[in-house]
């Protein structure tokens, strides 16, 4: 790419980890999902090809980690056809930069998210404030500028198919971010989630460490719109996936899937949304 691009002026390392960083599963036989500290990528497309796609890009400082998984399940100078943002919250992002000057791809993401991925507006601070455990209280710390790789941004087609990958579908499904994605494959109902649910209770830190799986809503401190995070969640769940990639945790499927998703979303105000919290609007009262 000839333009210049950049990260966040508040881009660092962060020192969090879990007992799953640097491990990797395949839930389909081309789906791979592979755990960067506390989050997750994806990476679709058989092993050993150089026909495939990456779903995020991490936590910042781990964009050599990163080429170093696909060129192990793809081969020495691999590179995707394309790289899916599913938001572009920091933790999902952090690596474009690097791995963009390295592979020479485009990046499709959500219109909605396209302000926060060209140095245009930042996402409000992490609410630190929010009911939580230790990794809510500390989220201040956390990114939350705006990154710009405008020279390789693309939009993803208004019709919801996805880039590269014929078979999958993109679904909007806001409330953890303006512009958040799924993508969903029908013929074997495979779900990546992103933050829409996730697998581990995302503000507790001994659960992150551990990797506690037990379905959630999204993470409390980037959580603006809880009424639209309730709508995503049901929308998720009606498409009855067998197994599901959520951007933390692991995978999940089978009836431990379809039974966790159904009480979430028939008890999302008591499960997911937090007592209190700038971006609450607390309805248990009225």
């Amino acid at each position: 790419m000839d333009e210049k691009m950049k990260q966040s002026d508040d881009s660092m390392f962060i020192p969090m980890t879990s007992f799953r960083s640097g491990k990797g599963d395949e839930i389909r036989d081309d789906v791979y999902y592979y755990t960067n500290q506390i989050v997750n990528i994806v990476m679709i497309g058989k092993p050993g090809t150089a026909d495939w796609v990456l779903i995020d890009a991490g936590l910042p400082k781990s964009g050599k980690e990163i080429v170093k998984v696909a060129e192990k399940r793809f081969g020495k100078e691999t590179k995707p056809k394309a790289i899916i943002l599913t938001h572009g919250h920091f933790d999902h992002v952090s690596n474009l930069v690097y791995l963009i000057d390295h592979w020479n791809v485009p990046v499709y993401a959500h219109p909605l998210e396209f302000g926060y991925l060209t140095g245009e507006k930042k996402y409000p601070e992490p609410d630190s404030s929010v009911e939580g455990g230790l990794l809510a209280k500390i989220s201040s710390v956390y990114p939350h500028e705006p990154i710009d790789i405008t020279a390789a941004l693309r939009e993803l087609p208004a019709d919801g198919e996805v880039p590269e990958l014929p078979e999958w579908k993109w679904i909007h499904v806001p409330g953890h971010a303006p512009g958040q994605i799924a993508l969903f494959r029908e013929k074997d109902r495979t779900l990546i989630a992103a933050d829409a649910f996730v697998t581990v209770k995302q503000d507790s830190f001994y659960k992150v460490l551990v990797q506690k799986r037990e379905i959630n809503g999204p993470p409390v401190y980037l959580t603006t719109s809880w009424e639209q995070a309730a709508e995503s969640v049901a929308k998720l769940q009606a498409l009855d996936p067998e197994v599901a990639v959520t951007g933390h945790g692991e995978a999940i499927g089978g009836k431990e899937l379809k039974e966790g998703l159904a009480n979430l979303n028939q008890n999302f105000q008591e499960l997911a949304v937090p007592s209190h919290g700038k971006f609450v609007k607390d309805e248990r009262k009225e």
